[in-house]
Parts: structure tokens; C-alpha cells; sequence
């Protein structure tokens, strides 16, 4: 049976990093053109940086509830062998399907969290109006909070599932062995 305090424990850190991400959506940077006090150039100002922080807090919650998982499970590639059958399957495609929505996830909080980070130095010196105060696009956290979600999903039934092929499969371990216990 799966183990509620780690099914507990990984729920928690996705939640954590679902909250953080829409937090990082919600309070990304903005920037506006400002003239200097002289009116020679033009520059950008930006508001608060909290969005990167907000959205490597996401990150690294995702990845620690992620780690924890395949500790525990070993990866589903190590560790004894797991009982044959329709838990089995399942485990394996929410593993690979775990996997692909937590690297769309991380990519979308990192570069979110890069691109809110970087701020143009762009001076204008023709005191043109079309200046751009480049700032991270709108829903790129956003994606990245939905992927958090669908990863935390799948990530707790592929472990559900995988403690089930476990159990499945018996007290011994079937390795690789060829019994011999009939030639004496």
C-alpha cells in the first residue's frame, strides 16, 4: 500500500509550488518608459522582482516533490521487480506522463523566472515613444502552474499505482534466477 505520509508530503510541496507559480503570474514585473530629468533619453523603470523568486520557489518545490517520489519508487527502473498485470502499466505510462508534464512545468517556472528577471537597459536617445519595456509575457507562469498541477496528479497516481504493482508482486523478488532447488 502506498505510503500516506510521502503521498501526504509530495501533495503538500505541489501544492506549494501550484501557489507559488500563481503567485509569480499574479505579480509579475512591469515596466514603463520614464524620461530623464534632462529630456535627452528615455529609459525603462521596472516594479518589484518578486515574480522570480516567487516562480524558482515554485521550481524547486516541484523538483523536491518530484525527487522525493523517485527516491522513494527508485525511479521505477531499480529495485526489485514489480508484479506483472494492469497496475504495472499504468504505473509506467503516469511515470512517463509525470515526467513530461514536470519538464514542460520546469521549464515554464525557469524561463518565467530568467525572463522576469532581466531587465532592458535600452536608453532611447531620439526621444521616441515607441520604447518597449520588454517584460516576461502574461501566462507563462500561468502555464507553468497548470503543468505543477497536472504534474502533482500524476505524479500521486503514478505512485498509488506503483505501490500496488509492488505489493503485487509478492514477497520475493523476481530476479533473474533460474531455480535449482529440484537437482539435488
Amino acid at each position: 500500500m502506498a505510503s500516506k505520509l510521502i503521498l501526504v508530503l509530495v501533495f503538500l510541496f505541489d501544492v506549494i509550488a501550484f501557489g507559488l507559480a500563481v503567485a509569480a503570474e499574479q505579480r509579475r514585473s512591469t515596466g514603463k518608459v520614464v524620461a530623464d530629468s534632462e529630456d535627452t533619453y528615455n529609459y525603462c523603470v521596472y516594479d518589484s522582482d518578486i515574480a522570480t523568486g516567487y516562480g524558482v520557489g515554485a521550481l524547486l518545490f516541484l523538483l523536491l516533490g518530484q525527487a522525493i517520489l523517485m527516491v522513494v519508487s527508485k525511479c521505477f527502473c531499480f529495485g526489485r521487480s514489480l508484479g506483472p498485470g494492469g497496475p504495472r502499466a499504468c504505473a509506467l505510462l503516469l511515470f512517463l506522463l509525470s515526467w513530461l508534464t514536470f519538464i514542460i512545468a520546469e521549464a515554464c517556472l525557469l524561463a518565467g523566472s530568467v525572463r522576469n528577471a532581466h531587465h532592458t537597459r535600452y536608453r532611447n536617445m531620439f526621444f521616441d515613444s515607441n520604447l518597449s519595456c520588454e517584460t516576461v509575457r502574461k501566462g507563462v507562469f500561468g502555464a507553468g502552474a497548470a503543468f505543477v498541477f497536472f504534474t502533482a496528479i500524476l505524479s500521486e497516481l503514478y505512485y498509488v499505482f506503483y505501490a500496488k504493482a509492488a505489493r503485487d508482486s509478492g514477497t520475493a523478488p523476481l530476479g533473474a534466477s533460474v531455480g535449482m532447488s529440484s537437482y539435488h
